[in-house]
Parts: C-alpha cells; sequence; structure tokens
C-alpha cells in the first residue's frame, strides 16, 4: 500500500487549524470578557489653544443626557460609533475619536474649533467665527478675542473679520493690542487699540499685514517720541503713507 504523505500533511494542518480556532474562540469568549463594564471614560481635548472653551465636563454632560456614557455600561454593548456622531453635534468640536481600550477603558479624544473673532453686532446678533469662518454659537465663557462691532451681516464676518481675526489672533503684538474692531456703514473697519487714546483707520480690510507692520513701525519710531496721546486718528487706508489727526489740530501726514 501506497502511503500518501501530502495528503496526511493536509490532514494534520486542517486538524491544527481547526484546534487553533476553538481555542482562539474560547480565549476571547470567555466569561469575565463578556461581563466587562467601562470603570473609566478618559476625554482628551487637543489643541486647547482657547483655554476653557471647550470643557471635559461639558462632554460628560452631552453624552449623560443622551444617555450614551459609557461609564459602568458593558463594554460589549457600548458603541463608539454612536458616542463619536453625538460628540460631533457640539458646535465647539472640530473632530472626535472614539475607542475601547484594556482594562474597560474608553478613551475619547477630540480637536475644538478654534473662535477668532467674537461679533456683536448692530442688529443685535451675537457670535463667535471660527479660523475657517464657520459661525459658532454664543457661549456663557468669556475668551481673550478680539471683539468686532458694528453693521456687520453673517456674510461679512465669514469671509472678511475670520481672516482678520484669525491674523490677529497668531500676532503676539497686535493680539495683545487690537481690543476692538469697528466695521463702517461702508465696510470699512477702525481699530480699537488697549494702550493710547487714538483709533486706527484700517479702510477696507485688505492687505492687513502690509498695513499692520507700517502701523508697528509708526508705533516704534512715532509715537515713542511724540506720545501715545498726541494724536485721536491714524488713517492706514492709503498705500505708503500714514494721516494722523492730532488731538486738537486739524491733519497732518506722515
Amino acid at each position: 500500500m501506497i502511503y500518501n504523505w501530502k495528503k496526511s500533511a493536509l490532514i494534520v494542518t486542517d486538524v491544527a487549524l481547526a484546534c487553533y480556532l476553538f481555542l482562539a474562540v474560547t480565549a476571547f469568549n470567555k466569561p469575565d470578557d463578556q461581563q466587562a463594564v467601562c470603570t473609566q471614560v478618559d476625554i482628551n481635548i487637543q489643541d486647547s489653544k482657547v483655554d476653557g472653551f471647550l470643557g471635559v465636563d461639558e462632554i460628560k454632560q452631552q453624552l449623560t443626557k443622551a444617555k450614551i456614557f459609557p461609564q459602568g455600561q458593558p463594554m460589549k454593548q457600548i458603541d463608539v460609533r454612536k458616542i463619536e456622531e453625538a460628540i460631533r453635534k457640539n458646535p465647539f468640536v472640530e473632530t472626535a475619536e472614539c475607542y475601547k481600550t484594556q482594562g474597560g477603558h474608553i478613551r475619547i479624544n477630540l480637536t475644538q474649533r478654534l473662535p477668532v473673532v467674537r461679533v456683536k453686532a448692530l442688529n443685535g446678533e451675537d457670535y463667535y467665527v471660527d479660523a475657517h469662518g464657520q459661525v459658532m454659537p454664543n457661549t456663557r465663557y468669556v475668551s481673550d478675542l478680539v471683539i468686532a462691532t458694528g453693521h456687520i451681516s453673517r456674510a461679512y464676518a465669514q469671509k472678511k473679520l475670520a481672516r482678520l481675526g484669525s491674523f490677529i489672533l497668531k500676532s503676539p503684538l497686535w493680539h495683545h493690542q487690537i481690543e476692538q474692531l469697528n466695521v463702517l456703514e461702508d465696510g470699512t473697519v477702525e481699530v480699537v487699540p488697549r494702550i493710547g487714546d487714538h483709533i486706527v483707520y484700517l479702510g477696507s480690510p485688505v492687505n492687513i499685514q502690509r498695513k499692520l507692520n507700517r502701523l508697528e513701525k509708526f508705533y516704534r519710531y512715532g509715537l515713542s517720541e511724540a506720545g501715545w496721546n498726541k494724536y485721536s486718528y491714524i488713517n492706514l487706508e492709503f498705500d505708503n503713507q500714514i494721516i494722523c489727526k492730532k488731538r486738537k489740530k486739524g491733519n497732518k501726514n506722515i
């Protein structure tokens, strides 16, 4: 009789594979694992540039209100995708990722939308605009952002003020120096500084970096000598010149 070694080897392999699958299924379905509950929820808010604008407690309350806060729930019944979808409904959340870890832990990683300007328009609207030009609702949180007032439509805020607010927020100098933006009826912009008793007129909100670079030089080499309260109005609208109005006299070209 001729012994078929190939056939025997194939049978042995099949038996070994079946044993492995049986042991694997048994190992991953232990009663303890099936009955495990979530013992801890770790919420990590990343890139928190505006500290406190979105808080861990707020996320917990949101999930609790939706009756899907996972702590104390059986791990096998926790739907991480449902948790992600619920968190993304928060208007201050940019991205949300939720997953299970060993030891009965649930990990939630968030990034938040960053507001760059607060709008308090003459029409009574009060809201934030983020770096992408998206409107964010008002909140009780008081952030250290420039406030824009005046004749502001939502389209103007999203297209014009978002870029201007982003530039100011990224600049250590102007973030601390510019307190308020006032939009006039024709869409031009005035700046109210924190230091100095004067108003800065930007004109149309274009070429902002170039205009503010001229203002920085004027602050350093002009007002530092003449005094911060010598002028009441500083006009940056035109290229290559700054037009200043003295507090008690007529205009003066610099």
